[in-house]
């Protein structure tokens, strides 16, 4: 009788508790082979390709597109067959805590990926993954003769679009993220086929982005990926943060035109963190113990039609105001793409939110744990300041610091804010 094997879905990233089916590329009863195309999954950091554990024959899948399967949890089973297997002792660069088999699973031989202890998560799964520096690249999925990566197969089906209708602008007839987007454009511009519709009712303005019908915003639906992880998150924070804000204006009348606002405000963190560094730091309320940080790693919040993002601008206190710039724009194009290497969204000791792009004078943002600070800037304006007895009109940034009460103290936090506000009254 043939050998059955159950995959159970491994941590594909670290500690995440679930992830997403996008789409099985092969269906029960296929035959696979040994690290080739299986699955793809969402998590909060990444779309990434599971590969087949074994050669074999797919026997059961224990989920369909959209379900999410908790770490641990079984995947697939397949009936192994006479070719090429992994050994048992080789691990594929993941781990996961093996959760308790099912009567009917009690028969049945489980498999995990095991890592060595010190082994480092590389954070994305490709065939046999091991454990390196250097960011890794998603393995482009040839499926039905379309090439695509995970995460452009995901936006795609998101978006309702056949990726074999799209024409692929990448190196060797990739289809990239570009091209979903827009072939999405084109078919919201483009005109409509039915009658045209009577006086009294309402058309919806054509937006870059798929209309929403009156039956979908009326329907509740699960929070997939990213919103389910930022629902996770902000409610971690509320339970175990002690939360208190402290507003001011920076006064930036002495700036010359071309200062970079994003740059200047990671100047201003690394100022004030040298200051008082009783801020750049991670707090463990669990064991009530406090890590002050030398390096200063800023996380910038960075929002997208999927959810809010926070990548990680590591080393701020070795940056110039032009390699911020270019680490911000490539952090903020790669997370939009979902081609952001999962391990640039954690790791950071403090945190940025530029909320005032958009709208808002002063907040009370949200300090995710282990964090113990976030600053967050509003939307800059002219205001009327008092100057030698009379009155000038001068550029004012409202800036909100939230700091965790537990960690640092008010005058900490205070002495932390008047540092910041000091080099941003620098010209340059």
């Amino acid at each position: 009788m043939a050998e059955h094997k159950i995959f159970r879905l491994p941590d594909l990233g670290e500690g995440l508790p679930d992830a997403e089916i996008v789409e099985w590329a092969v269906a029960v009863g296929d035959k696979v082979t040994l690290d080739g195309p299986l699955v793809s999954m969402e998590t909060a950091k990444a779309v990434v390709d599971l590969p087949a554990p074994f050669s074999g024959t797919l026997i059961k899948i224990f989920g369909k597109a959209g379900d999410v399967i908790e770490t641990g949890h079984s995947l697939a089973e397949f009936e192994l067959s006479d070719g090429p297997q992994r050994a048992e002792g080789h691990d594929t660069g993941h781990t996961h805590a093996a959760a308790p088999p099912t009567k009917a699973q009690a028969a049945t031989v489980e498999v995990t990926q095991a890592a060595p202890a010190d082994a480092e998560d590389a954070g994305s799964v490709v065939g046999s993954v091991t454990s390196s520096s250097q960011v890794q690249q998603e393995a482009t999925l040839n499926s039905g003769g379309v090439k695509a990566v995970p995460a452009v197969r995901a936006m795609a089906k998101k978006l309702g679009l056949d990726l074999a209708r799209i024409k692929a602008s990448g190196d060797l007839g990739i289809i990239t993220m570009a091209d979903v987007k827009r072939a999405a454009e084109a078919r919201t511009s483009a005109p409509d086929d039915t009658e045209a519709l009577p006086a009294a009712s309402v058309t919806p303005a054509r937006t870059s982005s798929p209309a929403i019908t009156a039956t979908q915003a009326d329907t509740a639906e699960p929070l997939r990926g990213m919103r389910r992880t930022m629902a996770r998150a902000m409610a971690q924070a509320h339970t175990q943060v002690v939360p208190t804000t402290l507003m001011e204006d920076a006064n930036l009348h002495a700036w010359s035109a071309e200062q970079d606002l994003t740059a200047r405000l990671v100047r201003a963190l690394v100022a004030a963190a040298r200051a008082e560094p009783a801020l750049n730091a991670w707090f463990d309320g669990g064991n009530a113990t406090r890590t002050l940080h030398s390096s200063v790693h800023i996380g910038i919040a960075i929002d997208s039609d999927e959810g809010l993002f926070v990548a990680n601008l590591r080393d701020a206190q070795l940056r110039d105001a032009a390699s911020v710039r270019a680490e911000v724009s490539r952090l903020r194009s790669q997370v939009l793409a979902r081609a952001l290497n999962p391990a640039e969204l954690s790791g950071y000791t403090l945190m940025l939110s530029n909320f005032g792009v958009y709208a808002g004078r002063y907040a009370t943002p949200i300090v995710a744990p282990p964090c113990v600070a976030i600053l967050a800037a509003g939307r800059a304006r002219i205001a009327a300041v008092p100057v030698l007895g009379a009155i000038a009109a001068q550029r004012i940034l409202p800036l909100s610091l939230t700091f965790d009460h537990r960690a640092c103290t008010g005058g900490e936090a205070a002495r932390f804010l008047a540092a910041l506000l000091a080099d941003l009254a620098k010209a340059r």
